[in-house]
């Protein structure tokens, strides 16, 4: 089963996976993408081995850091020697076919392209990432790929929700300046004393926003309190899978 934005992007095609359709046992069950999650590897290969077969070409995996460092994902050779995926928490391409790929439990997967497809990025954004410009070096990255691009569009894909995610001052102290004193974004806890409520998706929305992209599409979708538990959740069980968020541009 898949996760797509309820709008059809020109030139890119993109989704999100759930927990469902793969080979997995609990509590990896059961389509864990993740390789680092602590799950048998080969069960992890079989998987990305199903995935595959819906992609026009092998995705451009990342060793995630909740950092804001962009890998180019253009130049395949780039993309990590003898199997190791390249460090980095995004990636951008021009490349028609080069999928680029997002592992996430609870942070956000976010998509960007240009409206015409003619440049893609995609983003692992969990606070630290968010906090930190990953979603501005992604963007600013695909401006040097594309200066004159007509505009851009973002999704922002499952990931914790605003009930969910309860964090302490540091996280606020983080966001000063950057979405922490707009209205919703952090609320505080009445059940909790010194704890927010933060709103991880409406904290992205905010900055791509600022940034100047006037698509926006939020999935709506909380990893945690999903009522069909679709989505693995490291907030809510500790040890779990990974879902994958891939995107790629179509030849035109």
């Amino acid at each position: 089963m898949y996760i797509r934005p309820q709008t059809r992007w020109t030139g890119t095609q993109l989704f999100s996976t759930t927990r469902a359709g793969g080979v997995g046992q609990a509590p990896y069950d059961s389509f864990n993408l993740g390789m680092g999650a602590g799950d048998d590897p080969e069960v992890v290969a079989a998987n990305r081995a199903l995935l595959r077969a819906h992609l026009p070409g092998d995705p451009c995996w990342l060793r995630q850091v909740h950092g804001t460092h962009v890998v180019q994902a253009d130049d395949a050779s780039d993309l990590g020697a003898d199997g190791v995926a390249p460090e980095g928490d995004a990636a951008v391409t021009t490349v028609a076919g080069r999928v680029l790929a997002i592992l996430t439990a609870d942070c956000l997967p976010v998509v960007l392209a240009d409206v015409d497809g003619t440049v893609l990025g995609a983003a692992h954004a969990g606070w630290r990432g968010l906090a930190g410009g990953v979603l501005e070096a992604t963007l600013s990255a695909m401006q040097d790929k594309s200066p004159h691009a007509r505009g851009w569009r973002a999704w922002v894909g499952p990931g914790i929700g605003h009930r969910a995610f309860q964090v302490g001052h540091e996280v606020r102290e983080a966001f000063m300046d950057h979405g922490a004193n707009a209205p919703g974004l952090f609320v505080e806890d009445t059940a909790a004393a010194g704890k927010w409520l933060a709103d991880l998706a409406g904290l992205a929305q905010w900055r791509l926003a600022g940034l100047g992209v006037d698509r926006i599409e939020r999935s709506g979708l909380c990893t945690v309190s999903d009522p069909a538990n679709r989505f693995f959740s490291y907030r809510r069980d500790g040890q779990t899978g990974r879902m994958a968020t891939l995107a790629w541009l179509e030849a035109s």
